[in-house]
């Protein structure tokens, strides 16, 4: 499996485990052609910090039982925002607010966006 193959795998069981948690309005954007930081930026949004956190977990367990260990983690104890660095992939998991005002989509918009049912095929 090449990098960018096991990088959507990556982002695909990230996917899984933001859903199990009911995060809100998941964006995919693939950075591989913008950025030598990752493949694929992995945003989205909890309604409170007991739920950001119970989805950075998820994220962390399942990755890390799929053979990929979490990097770093910050922001955990307030999460307002959440940064998980897995190297290929790097996941933003923000409260409403947080992320409207950091709004890395517009910051990132040379990416390309997939749409999270893309990478499931």
């Amino acid at each position: 499996m090449t990098g960018k193959e096991l990088a959507k795998e990556m982002a695909k069981l990230t996917i899984q485990a933001l859903e199990d948690k009911k995060a809100e309005d998941i964006t995919v954007i693939d950075i591989s052609e913008v950025s030598v930081l990752a493949d694929y930026f992995i945003i989205a949004s909890g309604s409170n910090r007991s739920q950001i956190q119970a989805m950075t977990d998820n994220v962390e367990e399942l990755l890390g039982k799929s053979g990929s260990p979490v990097k770093q983690i910050e922001g955990y104890d307030a999460a307002n925002w959440v940064l998980m660095d897995f190297g290929d992939i790097i996941v933003h998991i923000f409260d409403r607010e947080n992320r409207l005002f950091y709004d890395l989509e517009r910051i990132w918009r040379d990416g390309k966006r997939i749409e999270p049912e893309e990478l499931k095929k």
